[in-house]
């Protein structure tokens, strides 16, 4: 399972990916999702999974919203829904577009992490790495309208296919994606990963953009400082790193799942495992050198992200981890392995 270079081990285990991926594919008689379908949240409760999978169609403004799919097997979807189950407000600040739900869930309600935008991005893909629409605006107005600033929103459910919009999490001048909140309370706080893509700098012991840790006693309030949980590694498959499923207790501590992209070479997405300390998860108690899953295959590598896999979604059913990704910011795929094996690359 492990070779030895310059004295360290380095885990090979690696995700199996689905032989029908990509199991979900945009849907040529929908509109709003003729495009694209990917990075999904998945649930999977009383032997069904629900799945709430980020798609958009053909349009210049690129307007993103959410399906719903349900499975028994977790590999054969069927849409629940002719039209959208979330799509952005009318005039609220996520009209711009919704994106890369995350689910969890505490007690009889389910809570979901997402992704938005006050103005729609455009067909990114056709433009240079980073850059989106912006709308005109004036001297003083705020930054996260100039500059159409991705912020983070919190919605809850009782059912997954109907939602209130609890409002933005996030600190409306940055960049904040990627956040994900841990599935139980934590020493008596709720836990939080996130991303914000301006924490950069000496300041901020990371030359690239990193994972976050931060608690808090209410889940719309996050005020508390946050502490530098994974940062990248120079030179490597992961020079900058962003979180990607909600975190899973095991024996052995918390799995998080998360995305590393080169900054050089192909510029791939690429997906690491990590374990922090179930009482503490600030402390990363392990951490596989070498990735997990890669892109490979003409679906992951060809679409509007060309060499992506980017896991949102993921569970521990028996023995089996199940990890869904999205593909080329185009399909959506299933990866699984045995938990107990992963577990074990992090004692070698």
């Amino acid at each position: 399972m492990n070779i030895v270079s310059d004295n360290k081990q380095v885990a090979t285990i690696k995700l199996n990916k689905h032989p029908e991926n990509p199991i979900f594919s945009p849907n040529p008689d929908n509109h709003w999702e003729n495009l694209v379908v990917c990075n999904p949240g998945v649930w999977y409760e009383d032997g069904k999974f629900t799945m709430l999978y980020r798609a958009a169609g053909n349009d210049e403004e690129h307007y993103i919203r959410f399906g719903l799919a349900e499975s028994t097997d977790g590999v054969h979807f069927k849409r629940m829904s002719k039209d959208p189950i979330f799509s952005p407000s009318i005039d609220g600040p996520d009209m711009g577009g919704v994106e890369d739900p995350r689910i969890v869930k505490f007690g009889e309600e389910y809570y979901i992490t997402y992704a938005y935008r006050p103005f729609p991005p455009g067909q990114y893909w056709k433009f240079e790495h980073d850059v989106i629409l912006v709308p005109e605006s004036g001297e003083d107005t705020p930054h996260v309208y100039k500059n159409n600033v991705a912020n983070s929103g919190l919605a809850i459910s009782k059912d997954l296919k109907t939602f209130k919009r609890l409002g933005r999490i996030t600190t409306a001048n940055l960049d904040d994606r990627d956040v994900i909140l841990f599935p139980e309370k934590i020493n008596g706080k709720y836990a939080m990963l996130h991303r914000p893509k301006e924490w950069i700098g000496e300041a901020y012991g990371t030359n690239r953009p990193a994972i976050w840790i931060r608690f808090s006693d209410d889940l719309m309030v996050w005020e508390e400082p946050s502490t530098l949980l994974i940062a990248g590694i120079e030179g490597t498959w992961e020079e900058k790193v962003g979180g990607s499923t909600p975190p899973l207790r095991t024996k052995d501590g918390w799995l998080i799942i998360y995305h590393g992209v080169e900054n050089g070479g192909l510029g791939y997405y690429r997906v690491g495992a990590a374990l922090l300390d179930l009482e503490d998860p600030t402390k990363v108690i392990g951490r596989l050198e070498d990735w997990i899953m890669e892109p490979e295959a003409d679906y992951e590598i060809e679409g509007y992200y060309n060499g992506c896999v980017f896991p949102t979604g993921n569970m521990i059913i028996e023995d089996t981890l199940y990890v869904y990704y999205g593909a080329a910011d185009k399909y959506i795929g299933l990866a699984t392995c045995n938990i107990n094996q992963l577990l074990d690359a992090f004692k070698q």
